[in-house]
């Protein structure tokens, strides 16, 4: 065509009327003898150069209906291509000219290549559909074979795959066989890559990549790739595989395998191409889905690659979560065979792993990680360096941690350490029938069909014979004490308990507590923390599994000091026993009744077993040795522990009287708490001893209110305060503020040696019938008046004092006090401190009050709060809390705080 002058054919509207011509007509056509072309020639090569090419130009195609008879042309030019002799509209041509069937080639070429541009639009790609373009593409893959075609007619289908509709119709229509086939049959990379590209596309769904897998699609595209082929075919192939691998199929795995592909993926996770390199990666992640591949994936080197692929995306500067994800999921599938965990182990996977369970932002991943480590549990060097980088603590916060959507896995993703022999429900796995007798054996199933091959840890080696119970094995060694295991009433150790996503850390838990001295890795607050949080909080029944750690730990003597010293003792009787957890306190979390009961129950018993291990021989060695030569804080801890786990007297009495144990425990008080629920230990701990010491056959009732006292005594002050006062008074005290309060000076100068002084003496005061009272006020002298004259109970004492949740300091009642001192009136203090005590510290009182009446500083008041902490039948909540605010109110004088509490621990 000339470049140099306009045609025909410039015209959109020309070159769609010569198409619908020709759709209507036939490929016929008289050729210009000039240019060689025919009129339909032309305008497709105009249509494809100008106006397909233009911005907008595919829209304006379409929109002028351009496809209608585009696609109308399609199985005519397939055809005449299709024809071994000339085509029918082809005239005489020059002797250099093309073949007798290069036109018809030529015309459908140009049909094709219209037809896969305008594809690119989703429109298009619609309209296609509905005028049944899908089926006339398949028809020219299926008729003429040739390189330019089968490129043209595989591009447009992969561009029609775009879609989902046009993805199931292209399925539906038979074209996966013929692309398949093209990956064999020609060698042009053009039309390779749009084959490739195609397949690669038309793996948009799990059934399509199935269907695709099942029909041999894989191991063409694994060969091209082992074959080393051209930078740009490999990155079609690796794309195209990518898709394909997603959700790995059986048959996907097995191709790629068979085909050799596990290598050349290995190497290319090194390509300098950061697009080859991570679909090479991704594809190898992908593939760890089933199992049968992943011991060859092994010996490839994959595990070094994504392990240093998850490795470098979690430093500094690495991808987000999401890109992480892939590969967590395939390190994690490594582990569940044994090759792949040796190779691991020596890549540093270990620490890697670890890392992500630290991670709180990789918490979706935690019961993943769990379950894969749980893969090395009958690897000893694996276990001693996963409990040296501290795995306990974390298993056992991954005990009631909030759990997602759990990753449905098929039977394929099984451990291939042992290969099926025949279909998946034909066999059941040796190991897995000793797996399974072994979880009953410990508790973590009822019975056989609480546990399934889908539920369960896939087919790992079974477990070695195990020790005998704890309490069976101390019996039978003479270096142990004798120790008490037992079971909450009325239930069993195999009580039904549904399989959970914790079990792998219960297992690897419980392989820990099994080890002779497991108390360096479990005895600790964080494992203890999470296995009682567990215990208490999982709903439904008691864990059999749980109770299993914590009574063989109880039950254990090497564990004994560290129970001790990590106040581990204290935790159970104040979790299990009270019903306080950490979490509780201050604020107290409501349990129901029957679970409160159940973990009553429990904590009891672990509470005896610990007692069992203290008094034997080996136990009274340990805390004597820890009380008298450990550390000040080891001191301390015994102390506290002592009496929570110490019956006999001959033993406590020594340990906490005799040598000081008690006066430590009180004199700890005052400094920094060594735990969050020390001050709450403490308090139970002395209650406890108090309650040793002074024996009650039942609790004491609280102090009375003033409400619930018999009715007062008679008063002798009152006839005085008459109009007609008989006796009539003989001397009148006056207050500062004026009044004068009538007296008898007989009855006034016998009641104490300072009024005796004061009206009988040689002061001038003995000879006024107006003695003055300076620094009175007039509620703080009644009080005084009524004593004066013998009133002992009459309830006066009662008027200067505030009611419950009023300071009394600045009080009238202090100031009472203070005169009572003043004027030696010993018996007028002792029953305004009663009076005290009823009112604040009585059933109207509460824990805060126990703060204020101490704050007054008298020793009495003090002696009365230290009984109200420590006395029988109190809450142990509000035992807390009121000795949290008298260390308030002591401050840096504990003095006296300190004797008024081993005063009343020791029934002084």
């Amino acid at each position: 065509m000339a470049s140099g002058k306009p045609t025909p054919m410039d015209s959109l509207s020309s070159c769609l009327a010569q198409l619908t011509a020709a759709a209507r007509e036939g490929l016929g056509g008289t050729k210009d003898s000039a240019i060689n072309e025919t009129p339909l020639g032309r305008a497709l090569l105009a249509l494809r150069t100008r106006h397909v090419k233009a911005a907008g130009g595919i829209e304006r195609f379409r929109a002028r209906g351009g496809l209608h008879p585009l696609l109308a042309l399609l199985p005519r030019a397939s055809v005449a291509a299709a024809s071994p002799g000339p085509a029918p509209s082809a005239g005489p041509g020059p002797s250099a000219g093309p073949a007798p069937s290069s036109a018809p080639l030529s015309t459908l070429d140009l049909v094709l290549s219209i037809l896969a541009d305008c594809c690119t639009e989703r429109a298009c790609r619609t309209e296609v559909r509905r005028l049944g373009g899908i089926l006339s593409l398949v028809t020219v893959l299926e008729c003429v074979k040739t390189d330019s075609i089968q490129n043209r007619a595989a591009r447009a289908l992969g561009n029609l795959a775009m879609e989902a509709e046009s993805c199931a119709d292209i399925h539906s229509a038979g074209a996966v066989p013929l692309l398949i086939e093209s990956l064999t049959a020609y060698h042009d990379t053009p039309c390779l890559q749009s084959v490739i590209r195609a397949l690669g596309n038309l793996a948009d769904s799990p059934h399509h990549r199935l269907a695709l897998a099942q029909q041999g699609a894989v191991r063409p595209l694994v060969e091209l790739l082992a074959a080393a082929p051209h930078p740009a075919l490999t990155l079609a192939l690796v794309r195209a595989l990518l898709e394909l691998s997603r959700g790995c199929s059986r048959a996907c795995a097995e191709q790629l395998s068979l085909g050799g592909g596990l290598g050349p993926l290995v190497s290319l996770a090194s390509h300098p191409r950061r697009t080859v390199r991570e679909s090479a990666i991704l594809i190898l992640a992908n593939l760890c889905a089933q199992g049968l591949v992943r011991p060859a994936l092994g010996n490839a080197g994959g595990v070094e690659v994504l392990l240093g692929e998850l490795q470098q995306r979690r430093g500094p500067g690495g991808a987000g979560p999401a890109s992480q994800q892939p590969l967590v999921q395939a390190v994690c599938l490594l582990c569940r065979e044994a090759i792949n965990r040796a190779r691991l182990r020596d890549a540093g996977g270990l620490e890697l792993l670890m890392g992500l369970l630290r991670d709180p932002h990789a918490s979706a991943w935690h019961p993943c990680v769990v379950a894969a480590l749980e893969r090395f549990l009958y690897d000893p060097g694996a276990l001693g360096q996963l409990q040296a980088l501290g795995l306990a603590p974390l298993l056992a916060g991954q005990l009631c941690g909030e759990l997602g959507d759990e990753e449905e896995e098929g039977k394929e993703a099984a451990s291939w350490d042992f290969p099926e022999e025949g279909t998946p429900e034909q066999v059941e796995a040796r190991s897995f029938r000793s797996l399974r007798s072994w979880l009953i054996s410990e508790g973590y199933a009822a019975g056989p069909e609480d546990i399934s091959l889908d539920r369960s840890p896939e087919r790992c080696p079974g477990p070695p014979p195990q020790p005998a119970p704890p309490e069976q094995a101390q019996a039978a060694s003479p270096a142990r004490g004798p120790a008490l295991v037992r079971t909450p009433r009325g239930r069993s150790p195999a009580t039904k308990k549904s399989w959970g996503r914790e079990v792998p850390a219960l297992l690897l838990l419980s392989h820990f507590s099994q080890a002779p001295d497991p108390s360096g890795a479990l005895v600790t607050g964080p494992v203890l923390g999470g296995l009682l949080a567990y215990v208490t909080k999982a709903p439904g029944p008691l864990s059999p599994s749980a109770l299993n750690i914590l009574a063989r730990l109880t039950c254990n003597p090497a564990c004994l000091e560290a129970f001790v010293c990590s106040y581990g003792a204290a935790l159970l009787r104040a979790w299990l026993v009270l019903g306080v957890a950490p979490d509780d306190w201050p604020t107290l979390r409501a349990r129901p009744p029957c679970q409160r009961s159940e973990h009553r129950e429990l904590g009891e018993m672990l509470l005896q077993n610990l007692t069992v291990q203290a008094e034997s021989p080996f136990g009274v060695g340990v805390l004597t040795h820890l009380l008298l030569s450990g550390s000040p804080e080891d001191r301390v801890a015994c102390a506290l522990t002592l009496p929570f786990i110490c019956r006999k007297p001959s033993l406590w009495r020594r340990l906490l009287l005799d040598q000081g144990g008690l006066r430590l425990l009180v004199s700890a008080l005052t400094r920094p708490a060594p735990h969050p629920l020390f001050l709450f230990f403490a308090a139970d701990s002395l209650s406890c001893l108090h309650s040793l010491v002074s024996p009650t056959v039942s609790p004491a009732p609280p102090p009375a209110s003033p409400l619930d006292l018999d009715p007062p005594s008679p008063c002798h002050y009152e006839p005085l305060l008459g109009p007609a006062p008989i006796p009539a008074p003989n001397l009148h005290f006056l207050l500062d503020s004026g009044l004068r309060l009538p007296a008898r000076r007989a009855a006034s100068s016998t009641a104490s040696p300072f009024f005796r002084a004061l009206l009988a003496g040689s002061f001038a005061e003995a000879q006024m019938d107006v003695v003055p009272l300076p620094y009175l006020s007039p509620s703080a002298a009644w009080p005084i008046m009524h004593h004066l004259h013998g009133c002992r109970g009459c309830g006066a004492t009662l008027g200067p004092i505030p009611p419950p949740g009023q300071p009394l300091l600045g009080s009238e009642v202090e100031e009472a006090l203070e005169a009572a001192d003043r004027f030696l009136l010993r018996g007028l203090e002792e029953e305004l401190e009663e009076a005290v005590g009823r009112i604040h510290l009585g059933s109207q009182g509460g824990p805060e009050s126990v703060g204020e009446v101490f704050r007054l500083g008298r020793p009495r008041l003090a002696a009365h709060c230290a009984r109200w902490i420590l006395g029988p039948g109190q809450c142990p909540r509000k035992r807390a809390l009121a000795l949290v605010g008298l260390l308030e109110a002591a401050g840096e004088e504990a003095g006296p705080l300190t004797e008024a509490l081993l005063a009343v621990v020791m029934g002084v």
